[in-house]
């Protein structure tokens, strides 16, 4: 039998990017990276309101071309006997919730003529917080009308989400609103687009973004019915006869690549296209998600998934992005959480605060800081942050919360801040594992992917310390395009999720154990996170944190 290979594209924040796998043990043949060049870091600001988070429609397209045809330009030169036509499928990641407004023929608003320089026109991106007052609207009326749909998204709905943005757009731009046939998420459009049909009512829906971001679920119709739509803005009751009815896991074929779309990128025509999705749960399938594993996808900001078998009664659970049937892989509930920065807030502080002693560039900065930090016994900084740098996604839902740093003195050091920041940010993952655990889901071992869990043994150890978990770290530094790569395949016939992962996943030989004395002070210390946590995170919260600075002093002459 020929060789066979599929194709992942990955659409991140700031770029796209491709991974071309050998389905037969999962080489990496080709990869391109393609930077988005509109705006700054390919994000359209608004220097009037931090909020914005904007992107250009068109720099997807462009960046679908390079990639693709700079991945297959390396299979050729890596590998003697590759042929192009020995891709058999494609899929797609893309961040989300990230919405785009298109017209009735599917073409996002921000590609004419009239609306090119239209900064509302434009791509909603994930990290666009614009919203925040329409998802404190969405989550009151949904407590109150509709609680049972509140309690599949965690029982708050986030700025980040698809009725957020929408709702906020109709609000602040009823022009450009009414322009709007439909919305469509950007994984929706990119397969869309492949197969040749954007139309927006009857291109196929991602579960995976229908359900944690729009509040779908076969359980009550779909989406949000009429009436309580309508409560928010009549004009979204109107809006749902123009969206779907119907939702589908990644394993689903959303179509075949169209003529046009096979001769821009250099592939056969017909291949199959995979439903898209998002992608951290991409990610999560590239990682080797399974039942009792928890995968961490670590950046500027991190995704925790897991799944659980849909043949067992699950809990709601508070707090959590979403339960959501098929949005990891067919047969599962996904369990999506996350935290909204992480290493954003590190690249924030070398960036502005931290001096040239350590160096004259960032990374200079970085290796120095986690040379000088590495010998340091937990504890021994005196130091304790809050990881809300950039609003907290899980558990408390909560965008307009802020950073926290205590226990600074004149003696304080660069280095013993970043490190209080990469404990804080542990600490946030512990919140959500306990959370997770705490309504029956058990967090077994935890596999990490990303450049944070490549690169940054120090960080990694300080996870499993203070988790007290097994920190694994998957082999393929491009995880998310794996798992699209994954879904490629399938939809193509060449076999289930879990035949494939098989062949194609791994973790790498370095495993982090937690450090049985490190993890006895983490434990203390996480006690003093934790009330702080619910002391400027919760508005029921009562008591006292006076002993928080006093006791951080304690631990720090202990372990020093």
């Amino acid at each position: 039998m020929s060789k066979q290979y599929a194709l992942g594209i990955d659409y991140g924040t700031n770029s796209c990017r491709s991974l071309l796998i050998d389905l037969s043990n999962g080489h990496e043949v080709g990869s391109t990276v393609f930077n988005y060049p509109s705006g700054e870091l390919g994000i359209i600001l608004d220097p009037r309101d931090p909020h914005v988070a904007r992107q250009n429609p068109q720099d997807y397209l462009d960046g679908l071309i390079a990639v693709t045809t700079g991945a297959l330009s390396q299979a050729k030169a890596n590998v003697a006997d590759f042929d192009a036509a020995q891709v058999i499928g494609i899929g797609i990641d893309t961040t989300g919730s990230t919405v785009i407004p298109v017209n009735k023929a599917g073409v996002p608003l921000g590609l004419l003529s009239e609306f090119k320089s239209h900064l509302n026109a434009m791509v909603w991106l994930w990290k666009d917080h614009t919203a925040h007052e329409e998802a404190a609207e969405i989550t009151k009326l949904g407590t109150q009308l509709r609680p049972e749909i509140m309690a599949k998204c965690g029982g708050i709905y986030s700025s980040e989400w698809w009725w957020s943005k929408i709702l906020r757009l109709r609000r602040i731009d009823p022009a450009t609103f009414k322009a709007a046939y439909s919305f469509v998420e950007h994984c929706d459009w990119i397969p869309a687009v492949l197969s040749g049909n954007t139309d927006p009512l009857t291109l196929k829906r991602s579960v995976c973004a229908a359900g944690h971001k729009a509040m779908f679920n076969t359980q009550w119709g779909g989406l949000p019915d009429k009436e309580f739509l309508g409560k928010l803005d009549p004009a979204l009751a109107d809006l749902r006869d123009r969206l779907y009815s119907e939702a589908h896991v990644a394993d689903t074929k959303a179509g075949d690549l169209c003529a046009e779309w096979a001769k821009k990128l250099g592939l056969k025509e017909g291949i199959a296209i995979a439903v898209g999705a998002f992608d951290a749960h991409m990610g999560a399938v590239g990682a080797g998600a399974k039942e009792g594993t928890l995968v961490k996808i670590l950046g500027t900001s991190t995704c925790d998934l897991m799944v659980a078998p849909n043949d067992k009664p699950l809990t709601d659970i508070p707090g959590v992005c979403g339960i959501v049937d098929g949005s990891v892989m067919g047969g599962y509930f996904g369990i999506e959480a996350g935290q909204s920065a992480v290493g954003d807030i590190f690249l924030w502080f070398v960036n502005h605060l931290v001096p040239d002693s350590y160096g004259k560039s960032v990374g200079e900065k970085f290796e120095n800081m986690g040379k000088a930090m590495s010998a340091q016994a937990p504890g021994a900084t005196g130091l304790l942050a809050l990881d809300w740098n950039n609003g907290n996604r899980t558990i408390l839902v909560d965008h307009r919360l802020t950073g926290l740093l205590i226990g600074q003195t004149l003696h304080t050091e660069a280095h013993e801040i970043y490190r209080a920041y990469i404990e804080a940010t542990a600490f946030g993952a512990l919140t959500i594992i306990k959370r997770i655990e705490e309504y029956g889901v058990p967090v077994l071992e935890v596999i990490n992917t990303g450049g944070l869990s490549i690169k940054n043994e120090t960080l990694m150890q300080i996870y499993a310390d203070v988790t007290g978990r097994t920190m694994k770290v998957s082999q393929s530094e491009q995880t998310c395009a794996l798992g699209a790569a994954i879904f490629g395949a399938v939809v193509a016939g060449a076999g289930s999720v879990a035949d494939i992962q098989t062949k194609v996943t791994a973790t790498r030989e370095k495993v982090y154990h937690p450090i049985p004395e490190n993890q006895a002070v983490y434990a203390e210390l996480y006690q003093l996170y934790h009330t702080l946590h619910d002391a400027f995170g919760t508005a029921t919260w009562s008591g006292h944190v006076n002993h928080v600075m006093k006791r951080l002093l304690d631990i720090r002459e202990r372990q020093r």
